[in-house]
């Protein structure tokens, strides 16, 4: 199997009214992990990684996904996640990523759309799809429960100019999403997104999907959502399960106890494609 442009996954999901799961990996373990979850639930998926997740440069990290992708038979996509440079987009359109996404959402709409313009000149020639960001998501406090960092709602007039000026295939927005585990529901301004979606007229990116109620989740996608990131959730699940066995006071054996845990790690994937209505959909 290779690796498809995020862009025929998004439109897929658009015309049968689902949206595509992006999952974050960092090595092989996670990579095959994802990719046996959605061949078991035959569903396409997104395999993203972003600065500073893992010891592995793209480019070997390029190479270990598709050696591993080489394994299954179910649409998938490779995404550099919050990419934070033009040498990063750079590098993973050079390694074959097929999708990158330039994450200057906190700087000017000027520089931000003239930065992601760039990005769109580079990556079309090459059919890689491209993700900008208008807004900024923030990550959640875990003790309040509240957005912490720079947290800023899309506007749906910005939105509009930004597709129109950089051409890009996908738009993350903000609209009460937080990255992180959220300690209570979050509040989803709906109003905003319906409206997101139609100044923007591209397929829309939920980022920080961890945590979304069922409910949520599914209005999101109706309302334009068409790619669903997920990341602190699964790290909770390996994380915890590791911990649980280090707790134990056995002897551990780290192979065994990693087993375990890309068995929970896998178990929450699989959650999320049928969450995002993606299972059945390759």
């Amino acid at each position: 199997m290779k690796f498809v442009p995020v862009a025929d996954l998004l439109s897929d999901a658009r015309a049968r009214g689902y949206a595509v799961p992006s999952f974050c990996v960092w090595n092989a373990e996670t990579v095959n992990a994802v990719l046996h979850a959605a061949e078991t639930c035959r569903a396409p998926v997104i395999l993203m990684s972003g600065p500073g997740e893992g010891l592995l440069s793209y480019a070997a990290l390029a190479d270990t996904a598709r050696a591993i992708a080489g394994h299954y038979d179910v649409p998938a996509a490779l995404h550099l996640d919050h990419g934070n440079s033009m040498e990063a987009v750079e590098g993973c359109l050079a390694a074959g990523f097929t999708a990158v996404m330039l994450d200057y959402s906190t700087r000017p709409f000027d520089e931000n759309a003239a930065a992601l313009r760039r990005v769109v000149e580079l990556a079309r020639p090459r059919g890689v799809t491209v993700e900008g960001e208008i807004g900024a998501v923030g990550r959640v406090d875990e003790v309040t429960g509240e957005g912490m960092g720079h947290t800023a709602l899309s506007d749906p007039a910005e939105a509009k100019a930004y597709v129109e000026a950089t051409g890009v295939d996908c738009l993350a927005v903000s609209f009460g999403n937080l990255h992180g585990n959220y300690t209570r529901p979050p509040k989803f301004d709906f109003e905003r997104l319906a409206q997101l979606r139609d100044a923007a007229g591209v397929p829309l990116v939920l980022h920080g999907g961890s945590g979304t109620p069922p409910d949520q989740l599914a209005r999101a996608i109706s309302l334009g959502v068409a790619k669903v990131n997920v990341a602190s959730e699964l790290n909770r699940a390996l994380r915890e399960t590791m911990h649980k066995r280090w707790n134990a006071g056995e002897r551990l054996w780290v192979p065994s106890a990693l087993v375990e845990g890309m068995a929970a790690f896998a178990a929450i994937v699989e959650k999320w494609i049928t969450l995002t209505g993606a299972a059945g959909k390759a």
